[in-house]
């Protein structure tokens, strides 16, 4: 799938309610599962298959599934939806983002896993 780093971050106005907030995350969780692959490919993952990362993007999101202020859920949406642009566009280095999918293999993780857990 190709990737197009340009159209993740777009201008995304408050939830009116809880069903706006959900739906928001569901299509960024979209997003995150439809880049994984070209994320392993651009950083050069070889150690963690397609599915293991989208395992891994689908545990941190529901690390937050019981959230349901829509204020909360935009917010903790915003800075997934920032974590991804600057992981697709290569802003972050490798050892980053290896982290992130190894994060229950190596013990303490990163923001990302910490920022999914409601630590940061």
């Amino acid at each position: 799938s190709s990737m197009n780093p340009g159209s993740i971050v777009s201008a995304v106005k408050p939830s009116k309610n809880f069903g706006e907030a959900v739906k928001n995350v569901r299509q960024l969780y979209r997003q995150w599962i439809r880049y994984v692959p070209g994320i392993l490919k651009q950083h050069e993952i070889a150690e963690v298959s397609v599915h293991q990362g989208r395992a891994k993007v689908r545990e941190e999101f529901m690390k937050n599934a019981h959230v349901k202020d829509p204020m909360v859920i935009d917010a903790l949406a915003f800075r997934a939806r920032h974590e991804l642009q600057e992981t697709v566009n290569l802003w972050k280095q490798k050892a980053h983002v290896l982290k992130f999918f190894l994060a229950d293999r190596q013990g303490p993780s990163d923001f990302l896993t910490r920022f999914y857990a409601g630590r940061e």
